[in-house]
Order: structure tokens, then sequence, then C-alpha cells
């Protein structure tokens, strides 16, 4: 099997330009194949169709949460609705500044033991998968190539 015989297809995707919180909103009504949840990531394509990045949500939540916060005076401190008040000051931030842009991708026709190799070597949960003229035509999931994994070994031989 090829990656492109268990890909997703492409069915959307965010622009540099978007808001994070249009990025939000697009991954919650995305839905994935049959399932009846939104996506947990999604590419980020340029105007041109070209791969400049991904939004997952740890690139969501590491916008909303600070890496480091100063307390000069933590009696003042609080964690109640901080999560939501720290997601409204963030909400209008660009896609381009919370994406990852360094994106590993795998070719429509490689096996499915180089998109296994990928995924465990750099812990990844989804590959988008490129056409031959280098653009985004799907994404892998985990969870496509354990399905894969679970045919393989259940199917019976004849």
């Amino acid at each position: 099997m090829r990656a492109r015989d268990i890909m997703e297809p492409l069915q959307d995707s965010l622009r540099p330009g978007d808001t994070l919180k249009d990025a939000v909103n697009r991954m919650r009504v995305a839905k994935r194949g049959e399932s009846r949840f939104g996506v947990k990531g999604i590419l980020v394509l340029d105007e041109k169709g070209d791969l400049v990045g991904m939004v997952s949500i740890k690139d969501i939540l590491k916008a909303i949460i600070p890496h480091y916060m100063t307390m000069t005076n933590l009696g003042e401190f609080t964690w109640d609705g901080m999560l939501e008040e720290m997601s409204r000051k963030v909400e209008g931030r660009k896609v381009s500044e919370i994406m990852t842009a360094d994106v590993i991708t795998v070719d429509e026709d490689a096996p499915l033991m180089e998109v296994a190799d990928l995924i465990v070597k750099h812990n990844l949960q989804r590959v988008p998968v490129t056409g031959k003229d280098g653009k985004p035509v799907g994404i892998i999931y985990v969870r496509d190539l354990y399905y894969a994994i679970v045919k393989a070994l259940l199917e019976k031989e004849d």
C-alpha cells in the first residue's frame, strides 16, 4: 500500500493571514472522514496552494498559555478565568505567527512503511501528503496508519 491509499483527501485549510479565532473555528467545524468531531490539526496554504505550515491544537495552546509567567505579587494571582482571558487576548493573532512552519511531508507514492517511519521518528500525529507537483493533496493521521496495520493483521489469508 501507498500513502495515497490511506490518506484523507485535503478538504479544508487555513491561510497565513487568518486569525487564531478563524483557526479554532475552522478546526471545530472541519470534519475528518466519517468523524463527527473537528480536526486536531489543519494545513496552512499560501495563495498558490503551496504548504507553508500547519496549525495544531498544541500550537493554539502555546499561543494562549505563555511559556513563562512573571508574578510580582503572588497574593493577587488567580487561575480563575485566566484561560478565557488569555484566549480573548490572542484571538486576533495571525496563523503565520503560531503555525509550525517546518512541516514534514510524504509523497503520495510513498510506501506505508516510510509513513510509519516518519510518524515514529518525529512523534507525529499527522503527515501531509503531497502530489506530483509538490502541493498537498491529503493528510494521513496516525489513526489511519493504525487502521492499515489492523487490516493487515486481521485480514484472512487465502
